[in-house]
């Protein structure tokens, strides 16, 4: 996989075009995505290795990206150590039973990698599915995200459980967030021992702490993440909502590429990172509901901001949202292979 377009620009190596890959794009957008997600709840396709496998082919079939990324769920670490996970229509994740006391972090268990094996399993399809056509992402939720949920019970718009918890018990937080390090940094290592050629840390949840917290609270534990890994020739992407603010400090934890939200010029930023880390993004994904001419237009107007930039892969600033035509991505795919410098 090393000469694959994807690579070798998370590597920050020549290219002779952005290549390709958007967040969420084995999803809601597609028809076929939702004729196998009627039949099953979705964990059983998460936790089933040839229905996870179905799902993570769509786009690679469907949209001829540059990269796969496993389909699977930032929260499944969460129920592997003793969360009561489920998932309900129009609602989302739930834990059941969130953690709110010593007694509850003292309950979470971290000698859990066997139970993500399924993961391990779905990985291995998929490759021999991929036959070595792209690369595959694999990947996991950050610390204070999987926390955010573990507290919060849930979803959350202001995270108010979460930051009370963090600022009246902060030795109880840091107790919590270094278990879930722990079984974070046994998972990815995991997937990269099963095959995936990447991976990325989603800290989907970042955008709500403050500078101090987000460097207390979540970056120490994603730098002790990536230093974890046994990352040769595996590239490693950061992704936050809320990196156009923490991309500096996020490059001190030391990833391959730093994946960018649409608030920031992603040349700027890039010109603030240090040499040899890419970025990745960093389209508002609204952009995807407009005509075409206009998706064709902030493309281009993207790619010659970036013109002469090595380390650069294009991506969505966040994830595709469920109702965007998928006519609609299927026509930014075109036009970025289309594209050349």
């Amino acid at each position: 996989m090393k000469d694959s377009l994807f690579i070798r620009a998370a590597f920050s190596q020549q290219i002779e075009r952005p290549p390709v890959w958007m967040m969420r794009q084995a999803g809601r957008f597609m028809p076929e995505y939702w004729e196998i997600k009627n039949k099953y709840s979705f964990l059983e396709m998460c936790k089933t290795p040839e229905i996870a496998a179905d799902v993570t082919m769509l786009p690679v079939d469907l949209l001829g990206i540059d990269a796969a990324i496993l389909f699977s769920d930032i929260l499944v670490t969460g129920e592997a150590m003793g969360g009561d996970l489920s998932f309900t229509q129009g609602v989302g994740p739930r834990f059941s039973n969130p953690v709110r006391t010593k007694e509850d972090i003292d309950r979470l268990d971290t000698e859990v990698i066997h139970k993500l094996q399924y993961v391990a399993d779905a990985i291995k399809v998929i490759q021999q599915r991929l036959n070595g056509s792209i690369p595959l992402i694999g990947f996991a939720g950050a610390p204070f995200t999987v926390m955010s949920y573990l507290i919060e019970g849930g979803s959350s718009r202001d995270f108010k459980l979460t930051k009370l918890f963090m600022h009246n018990q902060p030795e109880l937080a840091h107790q919590l967030l270094a278990k879930i390090a722990k079984v974070t940094a046994g998972y990815l290592n995991l997937q990269i021992e099963a095959g995936v050629n990447a991976i990325q840390i989603f800290d989907s949840w970042a955008q709500a702490l403050a500078w101090d917290d987000y460097k207390e609270f979540s970056h120490h534990y994603i730098t002790e993440i990536i230093s974890n890994l046994n990352r040769k020739d595996i590239p490693v992407i950061s992704f936050c909502k809320g990196s156009s603010v923490f991309a500096p400090l996020m490059a001190e934890a030391k990833p391959d590429v730093i994946s960018i939200d649409w608030n920031v010029d992603l040349k700027d930023i890039k010109h603030r990172l240090p040499q040899g880390v890419a970025v990745q993004g960093n389209l508002d994904p609204h952009i995807l509901y407009a005509d075409k001419s206009v998706i064709k237009d902030r493309i281009h107007r993207l790619f010659e901001r970036m013109r002469g930039e090595e380390g650069f892969i294009f991506n969505l600033g966040h994830g595709i949202m469920p109702d965007i035509p998928f006519d609609n991505v299927k026509y930014a795919v075109e036009v970025i292979k289309e594209f050349r410098y």
